[in-house]
């Protein structure tokens, strides 16, 4: 007598020889089991029993496509996403009445027959042949393992999906002969283990953890036996059944079930009599799925980590095998957010703009020294639904990242970096300039890294009010923001070198293109960038001159608790640490007594620059504390661009909206929501050196900020060096010469 394997099953040459049986007799015995009476037959059986001693490993452990888990730095959720709204649970973790009730209803002879029923088959022909068609099908627990395999393995593709689930005899050979060899290498147990996490239950829920969460809202192992019979009734045609939008049908199925089970013993016929009597009692958990869900107004942040796994080589090395990654989920996601920061960034944007406003803030926060990106807010909230004003535009990053297609000019917010390039070639910041208003500077005094000079013509600039002329030295142009000054220091310290400070600091573009080294007017902010560049950049000054690349995630694992390998900050010296500490010492006048004194603090070392653009179309404050840089925007964000004159913004009237009346508050909001008192570490000290100008105090009366030219084909002259101090050989760092070669071109 042929031996048995454990749990009834047949040996391997039985199964084989039912399986060649099977296929021999196609014609008839499949064609009845649930083929159209014509048509399906043409597919000969050759090819049906090649290769069939392999098994593709996809069987065996399926790739399942999970949930992934998105944490906050201190392990709170910030969402969860899926393509598939599953929960991977071992055998012991799913009740034993669910286990009874999917083979009562759908294998009652599971653990008697190998991987083919012949028994159920010859059922189920005579049944068909009593009804004229197919009115019963006879296909195993394992063969629809088997099948909802390959439905897995389609994805969304529609194509893959009619492919995987089409009625024809090659298909149906197919799932028998994959049948077997699963058989025999899984096991029973196995089986039904994997086919309870692979089936589609309804109400987006893959598996039957995530079922019972939905339809329950509690753990698999927890359901009772009249919840595991509804949850089993489901599988066979999950829309037909759905106790959400049809109880009767549902009821009745369930009920079915419960029948079924008492019949084949699994439950007494007090026991189901019991649970049928139970009205069903859904305790139904709404689908959480997406960025959409965010807390604290995380969304965008949320979309930026997506972005990143998508876009990065770390976690593949083509666009496929990353949305791959992706898709298949199962990650467990520890990201750099600070609860604290979000929820201080989100408070901020939202509390001075507000999300039906003609224009929208951003907030984003870097930790200097880590890179690591703490928050990202808007004035807009996430999502899709325009009426409500949502959007999935994010503000603060390049188009690449989910951001504007260009990103946003940034006014005199790039004046600090102009002026980093000056001390670092050896130039004191009691350098002055002395100048009109309004100047006109030859193109030609500019000149690229290639040492070409950047064109003719002039570039013509101003001033934000007619009484800023005269002289200034470098704090003193800092801290009122005056264009003309930084027009002349970036001709004393060279275009190239500005340009090359810029991309040492991680200024980049909006739209992922070089920094131009032919335009003199990114001195004043004319090149566009977005704000997390901006905090970045500023977060060197904070980190004393050494500039760490963003990041927003810190590890990784998998749905097998494997670590993957995640892109870490890359930290580089970008300049001297003299260099940092004046530039800090410079930016602290900016808050204390310059543009910038609505934003800032008492009660820390904290500094900053304010920014416009031409027409006040882009506002901006980015500042810092030794330990925390925040670059906030302001501006319209779809459309053409709003000139902020005469305007409503959150409620409260502008005549015209400058970088500290409007961003600079912002600002402080966030920056005070996100510190907190025993964070409070200082600036380096240092001795900045002043020149004697004379100050002429009248001359700021009226003003409320620079006005940050930003038109490139501005042109002009200005009158050079007008004398200024010399300091000792390595104060402040750098050399008095500097790169011109073409090597440094963008």
């Amino acid at each position: 007598m042929p031996k048995k394997r454990s749990g009834g099953g047949l040996t391997t040459t039985q199964q084989a020889a039912k399986f060649l049986g099977v296929a021999a007799l196609s014609g008839v015995v499949l064609a009845g089991i649930a083929l159209p009476a014509a048509g399906a037959l043409g597919l000969a059986a050759k090819g049906t029993v090649e290769g069939f001693d392999e098994i593709p490993s996809n069987l065996k452990t399926p790739p399942l496509s999970q949930r992934t888990t998105i944490l906050d730095s201190e392990g709170g959720a910030i969402a969860t996403v899926y393509s598939r709204d599953r929960t991977v649970v071992p055998l012991k973790d799913i009740s034993p009445y669910m286990q009874d009730a999917i083979i009562a209803i759908e294998d009652s002879r599971f653990y008697e027959h190998g991987a083919v029923d012949l028994k159920g088959i010859l059922r189920a022909m005579n049944r068909n042949v009593q009804a004229g068609g197919a009115a019963q099908g006879a296909s195993t627990l394992t063969q629809q393992y088997v099948k909802n395999v390959f439905v897995e393995e389609a994805g969304d593709d529609p194509d893959k999906v009619a492919e995987a689930t089409q009625q024809t005899l090659g298909r149906k050979v197919r799932e028998l002969k994959y049948a077997i060899q699963v058989e025999e290498e899984l096991g029973k147990k196995k089986i039904l283990e994997n086919y309870l996490n692979i089936t589609f239950f309804g109400q987006q829920a893959y598996g039957v953890e995530a079922a019972s969460q939905r339809y329950f809202s509690k753990h698999a192992k927890d359901l009772k036996l009249e919840e595991a019979a509804l949850l089993a009734g489901l599988v066979q045609s999950p829309s037909r059944y759905d106790p959400v939008n049809d109880t009767e049908e549902a009821t009745k199925r369930r009920n079915t079930v419960l029948q079924r089970m008492a019949a084949v013993g699994d439950i007494s016929r007090a026991e189901a009599d019991k649970a049928i009597a139970a009205p069903i009692a859904l305790k139904v958990k709404k689908p959480q799925n997406g960025c959409i869900t965010a807390v604290s107004g995380s969304g965008f942040f949320c979309d930026y980590v997506r972005k990143t796994i998508l876009t990065d080589p770390a976690f593949g090395k083509t666009e496929e095998e990353r949305s791959k990654l992706w898709n298949l989920g199962g990650l467990t996601i520890k990201t750099t957010l600070s609860p604290r920061a979000q929820k201080a960034a989100n408070e901020a944007a939202t509390s001075r703009v507000y999300k039906d406003d003609k224009v929208a803030a951003s907030v984003v926060q870097v930790q200097p020294g880590t890179g690591k990106i703490l928050s990202m807010g808007q004035s807009r909230p996430y999502g899709l639904d325009q009426k409500q004003h949502e959007t999935v535009l994010n503000l603060a990053v390049s188009s690449k990242m989910g951001g504007s297609t260009y990103g946003f000019q940034v006014g005199s917010t790039f004046k600090p970096i102009t002026a980093a390039a000056a001390l670092e070639k050896g130039i004191s910041p009691a350098q002055s300039f002395s100048s009109d208003w309004k100047i006109s500077v030859p193109m030609s005094s500019y000149r690229d890294c290639s040492g070409a000079p950047t064109g003719g013509g002039t570039w013509d600039l101003q001033n934000e009010m007619e009484s800023e002329k005269g002289a200034y030295d470098m704090t003193g142009a800092l801290g009122k923001s005056i264009n003309t000054y930084f027009a002349k220091l970036e001709q004393k310290a060279g275009l190239c070198e500005t340009v090359t400070m810029a991309k040492k600091v991680g200024y980049e573009r909006g739209d992922g293109d070089p920094v131009s080294d032919k335009h003199p007017s990114i001195t004043l902010g004319g090149t566009e960038s977005t704000p997390l560049a901006m905090a970045a950049a500023y977060a060197t000054f904070a980190n004393r001159g050494t500039y760490c690349t963003p990041v927003a995630i810190e590890s990784i694992t998998d749905a097998n608790d494997k670590e993957l390998k995640v892109p870490r900050s890359a930290c580089s010296r970008a300049m001297s640490e003299p260099t940092a500490d004046t530039i800090n010492q410079m930016l602290k006048g900016v808050v204390e007594d310059g543009t910038g004194t609505l934003a800032g603090l008492t009660d820390r070392d904290n500094a900053g620059k304010t920014g416009t653009t031409n027409e006040r179309v882009d506002a901006w404050f980015v500042g810092y504390t030794p330990n925390l840089s925040t670059a906030v925007w302001v501006g319209a964000d779809v459309g053409k661009k709003v000139p902020m004159y005469n305007i409503n913004i959150g409620g409260q009237y502008y005549d015209k909206v400058c970088g500290g009346c409007l961003p600079g508050p912002i600002w402080k909001t966030a920056m005070t929501g996100a510190l907190t008192a025993s964070e409070t570490p200082s600036f380096n000290p240092i001795s900045v050196p002043r020149a004697k100008v004379k100050e002429d105090k009248e001359k700021d009366k009226g003003r409320d900020e620079d006005n940050g030219g930003d038109n490139d084909d501005e042109s002009g002259d200005g009158d050079g060096d007008n004398g200024g101090i010399t300091l000792p050989p390595g104060f402040i760092g750098g050399s008095d010469g500097g790169p011109r070669g073409g090597g440094n071109g963008p």
